[in-house]
């Protein structure tokens, strides 16, 4: 039974697989292969430009399920929907863009008359296990990408949002793609194990929790596994930063989708010199401008956490750091799974609001004297996906590309800034491997030497 997070009502019933259907599926997928393979450039760029212009015609009822299944406010949706077509709109371009290179190998006296040339060849039939937040456009980065290249994929949809997934699945068919190359299986945690340990999926694509993540790479054996696995995003407010443009950003990085976001903003690290000037301005815009609770209101960014288990959870973390001498600024208003928007400070770097993940609506304000400083705040996480700086210093900008220790660095924006074509993903607890659909097509390719003895 699928809920809608915010009052409960109900969206859908869908099927779990058993150990039995899973085991259909990997099999239809790895079948499928030999078609998928075969497809020619032409083939998968239509069907990637069909799935494209399907989304599209459908675009209304898919944000309407994401808003339905997920309680992302329906603004955050349609946007969702949007990038979701644009991400198969890419891929339909990527797949002209393949790379191989040709190798001069006459370098060694032995090499003379000798030519290479690589080219990059699909991997197989691809196990894919996707989030809740994103139920379309992270599960397109993963499905555009595995077309593009002629894999075919089994995809184990979040529990909490099997529809969004389900609706893909039927555009994709329609499209085009060959039968069992795109097999979606709503299944317990038990089948998603089995789908990571079979020896017929080539690779593991996960988004998810470390806590899931780092143990399924263990149980997937040999084949390839790429990990997106979240942070605690940070973001730099310098003394010299436009203070209105920051505060107006960050506050959305921080509380959109009540901050169920990887690269939510959940620390602002600011300069000692404008602390109080930013907070009261940024605690003002927040009270003021975020739109809270149901959402179905158009004018609602921050709606319910997915659960009541989280709403729970996020509370329970704000008072355990109230308890330990955290001071907040506004919040402590809880309606059902609505958390209302939460700043703190005076926060200890070992808080779990502060060193942990929170996923919801929940920010940690601390000042900070040298710019060496901040950066080493910014790197004292576990977590290193992407993180933001604000500054007219160009030399400060490059001093936190070196230095700061994550995927990404944002300058003069909040860290939840992400495009499609870009690569996305981190380093230490968030992971490994990049998304973004050139990126993504990488991973799941290999690439293959061809030596010619021209002599």
């Amino acid at each position: 039974m699928v809920r809608n997070p915010y009052d409960e009502t109900h969206v859908a019933v869908v099927r779990r697989a058993d150990r039995e259907l899973m085991d259909s599926a990997i099999s239809a997928a790895h079948k499928a292969f030999e078609k998928t393979r075969a497809l020619t450039t032409y083939e998968r760029e239509a069907i990637l430009e069909k799935i494209a212009a399907g989304l599209r015609s459908r675009a209304d009822e898919v944000a309407r399920t994401i808003m339905a299944e997920a309680g992302k406010p329906i603004t955050l949706a349609r946007g969702e929907v949007e990038r979701g077509i644009n991400t198969f709109e890419i891929a339909a371009r990527e797949v002209h863009r393949i790379e191989g290179e040709t190798l001069p190998l006459d370098v060694a006296a032995g090499g003379k008359g000798r030519f290479g040339m690589t080219r990059r060849f699909p991997l197989g039939a691809v196990g894919a296990i996707t989030p809740f937040n994103f139920p379309l456009n992270l599960v397109a980065h993963k499905v555009a990408a595995a077309i593009a290249v002629g894999n075919s994929m089994v995809l184990r949809p979040a529990s909490q949002t099997p529809v969004t997934s389900l609706l893909l699945g039927e555009i994709a068919m329609e499209a085009g793609l060959p039968d069992g190359a795109l097999n979606v299986v709503p299944s317990p945690v038990e089948q998603a194990e089995q789908l990571v340990m079979d020896d017929r999926i080539r690779m593991i694509s996960f988004t998810g929790s470390p806590a899931v993540g780092w143990p399924l790479k263990i149980k997937a054996g040999k084949k390839k596994v790429a990990l997106e696995l979240g942070g605690n995003a940070a973001a730099i407010v310098a003394a010299d930063a436009d203070l209105e443009f920051a505060i107006a950003r960050l506050a959305v990085g921080a509380f959109a989708y009540a901050g169920q976001v990887c690269i939510s903003v959940q620390r602002l690290i600011i300069h000692r010199s404008i602390y109080e000037e930013f907070i009261e301005g940024f605690v003002r815009h927040v009270d003021r401008e975020i739109g809270v609770g149901d959402p179905a209101d158009e004018n609602v960014i921050c709606g319910p956490l997915v659960t009541s288990a989280d709403a729970d959870r996020v509370e329970q973390w704000i008072e355990e750091a109230i308890r330990g001498g955290a001071r907040r600024l506004l919040g402590g208003r809880r309606e059902g799974n609505v958390v209302w928007p939460t700043i703190l400070d005076n926060v200890k770097p070992v808080m779990k609001v502060n060193a942990l993940e929170v996923f919801g609506p929940v920010v940690t304000c601390a000042a900070y004297d040298t710019f060496d400083e901040a950066l080493e705040m910014v790197n004292d996480s576990r977590y290193g996906l992407q993180a933001g700086v604000f500054t007219r210093d160009v030399h400060k900008i490059f001093q936190a590309f070196d230095r700061l220790d994550v995927g990404g660095v944002i300058a003069n924006d909040y860290p939840t800034f992400r495009v499609d074509n870009m690569p996305y993903g981190g380093v230490k607890d968030s992971g490994f491997g990049r998304e973004g659909v050139k990126y993504t097509i990488q991973e799941m390719t290999e690439p293959k030497l061809l030596v010619l003895n021209l002599e």
